[in-house]
């Protein structure tokens, strides 16, 4: 080989391993790109932050504009904190909206304070529709066991508390508490309460409306309210003092209640009349009724009606 060749050769060899260096770097440099220069770094992390700020100043925003006391903790007893559910907070101003009133926890009064007698109290009279409550949800009725709910105190409307003379059947006085409602079926319930115990409770549920019934009606079960047992007639225990509760229709603006020879005029109480006195004679005659409407008109007398009872048993 001449030295012209091997220079060729040489130059050849040269060239090959420079080229080689070349694209070596270029893979180096895609593997792992060069470092961004440190001003470039700088300028994104300011950006950053200022995003950084501008969310937290939307967040706090944001909290400002909700109700104070938006969040509620439950007792613990819930298992652990519980947080009270709130609406959306919305950018247009709403009207708050009027509280839901409470209900009651008492039963309604009744229209009079005459029918509270005897001295009973109110706060009695609701002490013994309670009793007389949980009374019937104690004991089973009918051969089937069954038994209706009458629901909760508070939805009754007292109508009538007086004192209770016990007789030959029911010996020992005591105290009745005659209690109304109208959802969801009508309801009423004449309880006895003697020695601080519910003693004895006849309920009467839907309404007793009956084909020709005229506006005033006496309650088909009143009768315990007016009259002493059969056992004793003729010989009933005296003073006595009797009740007599039923229903008016609107039209009916006065009604007026006989018994023993006295004249008693009743309370109109949401749809139900109620009259009561003293009894201090023998009778054998029921009490008799009669309605009238806003002109003085008699539009009812029991002495008329074929539904009711007008002697005594």
């Amino acid at each position: 080989m001449n030295e012209e060749q091997k220079q060729q050769e040489t130059g050849t060899g040269g060239d090959f391993e420079e080229r080689l260096r070349e694209l070596l770097a270029e893979d180096a440099n895609t593997i792992r790109p060069a470092p961004v220069p440190y001003p470039v770094i700088h300028r994104r992390g300011a950006i950053e932050r200022r995003r950084r700020v501008a969310a937290t100043g939307a967040v706090l925003v944001t909290l400002a504009a909700m109700p104070v006391g938006a969040y509620a903790l439950a007792d613990g007893d819930a298992g652990g904190n519980t947080v009270a559910s709130t609406p959306s907070v919305s950018a247009t101003p709403r009207t708050s909206a009027t509280p839901t009133p409470t209900p009651s926890a008492s039963p309604a009064r009744p229209a009079t304070e005459g029918q509270l007698l005897d001295g009973i109290t109110f706060g009695q009279a609701v002490d013994g529709l309670k009793k007389c409550l949980a009374y019937d949800q104690s004991h089973t009725r009918g051969p089937s066991g069954f038994r209706t709910d009458l629901g909760a105190a508070e939805e009754y409307r007292i109508i009538l508390a007086m004192n209770s003379i016990g007789d030959s059947n029911a010996p020992g006085d005591g105290m009745y508490v005659v209690a109304v409602k109208e959802q969801p079926k009508q309801t009423r319930l004449i309880c006895k309460v003697k020695d601080g115990e519910a003693n004895g409770l006849n309920t009467d549920v839907g309404s007793d409306d009956v084909p020709g019934a005229g506006p005033v009606m006496a309650d088909i079960n009143g009768g315990k309210l007016y009259q002493q047992s059969i056992l004793d007639r003729g010989n009933w225990k005296l003073p006595f003092r009797w009740g007599v509760i039923g229903t008016v229709e609107p039209s009916v603006a006065r009604v007026t209640v006989s018994y023993g020879g006295a004249t008693t005029q009743a309370a109109l109480d949401h749809g139900w009349f109620v009259a009561a006195d003293v009894l201090n004679q023998q009778v054998t005659m029921a009490p008799r009724i009669k309605g009238y409407d806003a002109d003085s008109k008699l539009v009812y007398d029991s002495d008329e009606d074929k539904n009711y009872e007008k002697r005594l048993p």
